[in-house]
């Protein structure tokens, strides 16, 4: 280690020291070098608590010093904790002011948006998620004021979130039913009617509206006809009906779109009608009501008045020729023993098909089947043991004579076919 202290060297220096100095001084600082921070700075003389020597530096090693440097430390490793007064604690940090906004409780609008994204994504778990949101919005609803927070909430949520409307109607139907408050302006569903007829009385300015009011006022539509499906009404102990103020205003709104037959209002009004068409139909027909035949008319009307686009008059159309064949439902077959081909078109289902040469498919709906059954049999290799695959007689002698349990198969089957072809 050089030796700064030695301010000046003597004439009989060499040169290669005087070298080594000057290389020296110039990495060297003139001050005196501090000691190093891993080795505790020792006192000349280390005493007691007493202040009576116990050690002195000279003529001992380090090793004495340490030792004695640890034999008489006041230090223990089950002291107190000990807390500079500068810093707070960590549960003081975690729990300050600037810190709640993240431990906050959630709001309404959060809780009931964390809900409705969940459906959106996964309708599949409806069921299995529905009473645990229940149950939440319960502990939650517990005055009018938050009742009707939460019913403005899920129809907004309804009505603008796409794809939402069949879910948002089905959670309506379970909440009518389920949440436990009932205050004197009305339940669940009584504020949900009330909501949907502020827009219902709006309907002629929104279907003149611009493209952001009529947007709106379609997808508040098309969630009415959703609720009219689902929105299940009690009364007494009879079986849960539709709600039938929902039925009139439907009509109504059928009508308003019809009035003014422009692209957007005619689409809504298809997408309405495939939708509820059938069930508004039957409905309708219960009550001695032709309300379905004069809105046919209006858009038989519209066909052939109205400057429609070609896509959307191809729409029309469709819908029409799906009404007149009872909106694409099969009648329900006739009781077997009723059963003819003229009231039952699953008559000839279990009979078997065959093709001709061409390729023409040949049932027993057939005038001339019952006939040529017969021949088909003996061309046809109808039964694996009296013919080979490739449809050739097999020269076995035993199989010539048929199996008497399969010809008695046989005559029965050709005398019901005979009885079927009869009537």
């Amino acid at each position: 280690m050089y030796n700064n202290n030695n301010s000046s060297s003597t004439p009989s220096s060499s040169s290669s020291s005087e070298a080594g100095d000057a290389r020296s001084s110039q990495f060297n600082p003139g001050e005196p070098l501090r000691q190093p921070r891993t080795t505790p700075p020792v006192s000349d003389g280390i005493s007691d608590s007493r202040g009576s020597p116990v050690l002195s530096n000279s003529g001992h090693n380090s090793s004495s010093v340490a030792d004695a440097l640890v034999k008489n430390s006041k230090l223990s490793a089950t002291a107190a904790e000990f807390v500079p007064g500068c810093y707070a604690s960590f549960q003081e940090d975690v729990y300050s002011d600037e810190a709640e906004g993240y431990y906050a409780e959630p709001s309404l609008a959060e809780l009931v948006q964390d809900f409705v994204s969940h459906l959106n994504s996964s309708p599949g778990s409806f069921e299995s998620e529905i009473e645990y949101i229940t149950d939440t919005l319960n502990s939650w609803v517990t005055t009018e004021e938050i009742l009707q927070e939460l019913v403005e909430l899920i129809y907004v949520q309804s009505t603008s979130l796409p794809n939402f409307a069949y879910t948002g109607a089905r959670l309506c139907n379970h909440l009518s039913h389920h949440i436990h408050l009932t205050p004197p302006t009305g339940n669940f569903r009584q504020l949900l009617l009330k909501r949907c007829r502020t827009e219902y009385e709006r309907r002629e300015q929104s279907v003149k509206g611009d493209q952001e009011t009529q947007k709106k006022f379609h997808s508040y539509v098309l969630f009415l006809g959703e609720l009219y499906l689902n929105l299940e009404v009690k009364s007494g102990k009879d079986t849960p009906g539709r709600a039938n103020v929902l039925l009139g205003a439907l009509k109504d709104l059928l009508n308003t779109l019809f009035s003014h037959p422009d692209d957007p209002n005619l689409i809504c009004a298809v997408r309405l009608l495939k939708l509820s068409g059938s069930i508004l139909d039957d409905t309708w027909k219960e009550k001695g009501q032709s309300d379905m035949s004069e809105i046919i008319k209006k858009i038989e009307e519209i066909l052939l008045d109205a400057k429609c686009s070609r896509d959307v008059r191809q729409m029309l159309l469709k819908l029409v020729e799906l009404q007149s064949s009872n909106w694409g439902r099969v009648h329900t077959a006739a009781v077997s023993s009723d059963a003819t081909p003229d009231n039952d078109p699953n008559y000839f289902m279990n009979e078997p098909t065959f093709y001709t040469a061409d390729g023409t498919p040949f049932t027993a709906a057939d005038p001339e089947y019952s006939e040529k059954y017969q021949e088909i049999l003996d061309r046809e290799d109808y039964f694996p043991d009296a013919y080979e695959q490739n449809g050739n007689e097999s020269s076995c002698d035993d199989d010539d004579e048929m199996d008497p349990e399969i010809e008695e198969a046989f005559e029965k089957f050709c005398l019901e076919s005979d009885a079927k072809r009869r009537k």
